[in-house]
């Protein structure tokens, strides 16, 4: 038996796994290197987790492969079968005097028994929605932090279906399902928004278009000027623009009353990961280039740039007054920079892994909570969170309870708590105060985005099943 399976194919799987599990920097990355920039195989085609499904197959080829003889016969072995160290049998091989008709009988069932676990594999990968929607839902799944409940609550949802539109085209169209089909639902919603007043939402996709959606769900503006994903957006303070960052290495600063672009920005040498407005005309961007660069409207070179961080910057975050920069990268480490000075602080401030996000509290001068202390968090791949007093360089509290990379956190509205999401699909709510877990709310799927509302009574999740979940929460 033989799987005849080509390096192509190989690396398309491993590309689509990466795009389906989230990491999708990671899978822009490896679709450039690899051969798979001139595949022909269509990604609507291939079901979701056909890469596990087809290591599970090889891995039981080669096991049955392992324990057959030459004479079709198969060893009846019970040593646990493992391809990292060397397998050897401790029942000796049956002659060729062996039953041969028994042998090849069991053989059969157990080809069958694995065939049937295949196909149940494949049966639970096709299960998985193919569409990449955003649902904005009421629906709530709650888990409390000492004794799981069961309670769920559905209300209402509203569908934004992320269709391309007829006629656009970009490089990997062929790979997004056939962009030019306009039933095609194989888009990726890799970053969404709200604007100040809470009444438009911002949705930015793997195929370089940004959307602007109403409460009710109808499609207001469609914003295509990029020629890659889009894997950031932000609205300025005042809610009249709205800024692209993508993996085409630059941002664009978009007029809403028009829909046009206003401005695009070709600073950076690499792909765009975050963009963080500073006040309604200056923001910052951030890049695998490592560089960090404050940009201004109207203007057509960076105020201000930023350098010393030794890998890819993940997120940049401006405080309350706008007078410093939080940044953190692959180094495993987070920078606080000085608009004043042009320099970065002298403060230690780090994770064991790569730092994916960070967030200030509402906090201190320029905030709405001007008599609370300000506080960074930071999360990181190390599964931890950690809380930090920027004055005096000290971290406040580690919070240790997710089991998976934690992708982001959002401080509420008054900074009394700290919503976390991870990719063991856990919500967790965090007392700023202290650095206890308040309560627990079970997702669908890995969790890469979650966002409080202005009261400070809702939290938002977007899960990896390409849901959005508001979540009620009371104290």
């Amino acid at each position: 038996m033989a799987m005849n399976i080509t390096s192509e194919e190989i690396n398309f799987l491993v590309y689509k796994y990466l795009l389906e599990s989230g990491y999708h920097h990671s899978a822009f990355s490896f679709y450039n290197e690899s051969t798979i920039s001139k595949s022909e195989i269509s990604a609507s085609t291939v079901p979701h987790g056909t890469l596990v499904s087809t290591l599970q197959k090889g891995l039981q080829y080669i096991e049955v492969e392992t324990h057959l003889q030459d004479d079709g016969t198969e060893v009846n072995c019970s040593e646990p079968f493992s391809l990292i160290t060397e397998h050897v049998c401790q029942i000796k091989k049956r002659g060729k005097s062996s039953n041969s008709s028994t042998a090849n009988s069991n053989l059969k069932i157990k080809q069958e028994q694995k065939s049937n676990s295949s196909n149940s594999i494949n049966s639970s990968s096709n299960t998985i929605k193919e569409d990449k929607d955003v649902k904005m839902t009421d629906s709530e799944e709650v888990k409390g932090a000492n004794k799981p409940t069961n309670k769920q609550t559905s209300v209402n949802s509203v569908v934004l279906e992320h269709i391309p539109p007829v006629g656009h085209v970009r490089y990997n169209a062929e790979l997004l399902g056939g962009v030019n089909n306009p039933n095609s639902k194989m888009i990726d919603v890799t970053t969404l928004d709200w604007n100040p007043e809470g009444n438009l939402l911002a949705t930015g996709c793997y195929d370089g278009i940004s959307r602007i959606w109403n409460t009710k769900g109808d499609l207001l503006q469609t914003l295509a000027q990029h020629q890659a994903p889009i894997f950031s957006l932000k609205w300025n303070k005042k809610g009249n623009y709205l800024v692209s960052g993508s993996v085409d290495k630059t941002a664009i600063v978009w007029d809403i009353k028009t829909g046009q672009s206003l401005q695009q920005f070709e600073f950076h040498t690499a792909p765009t990961l975050d963009i963080d407005w500073r006040n309604n005309t200056q923001f910052a961007t951030c890049s695998t280039d490592k560089m960090i660069y404050v940009c201004e409207i109207g203007k057509n070179k960076p105020i201000q740039s930023f350098q010393g961080h030794e890998d890819e910057i993940n997120s940049i975050r401006w405080d309350p007054t706008g007078n410093l920069l939080a940044s953190c990268s692959d180094d495993h480490t987070i920078k606080i920079w000085s608009m004043k000075s042009g320099e970065c602080l002298p403060l230690d401030l780090s994770h064991t892994r790569e730092i994916y996000t960070i967030r200030w509290s509402p906090c201190g001068p320029g905030s709405k909570n001007p008599n609370k202390n300000i506080v960074l968090a930071s999360a990181s791949f190390d599964t931890n969170i950690k809380l930090w007093d920027i004055e005096t360089g000290s971290c406040l509290h580690t919070l240790e309870n997710h089991t998976d990379p934690v992708y982001t956190v959002a401080f509420s509205p008054n900074g009394e708590y700290l919503a976390s999401g991870s990719f063991d699909k856990s919500l967790h709510i965090w007392s700023v105060k202290d650095g206890s877990l308040i309560r627990t709310y079970r997702g669908t799927g890995g969790i890469f985005e979650v966002c409080w509302n202005s009261v400070g009574d809702k939290v938002a999740a977007c899960f990896s099943d390409s849901t959005v979940a508001v979540i009620d929460f009371k104290v």
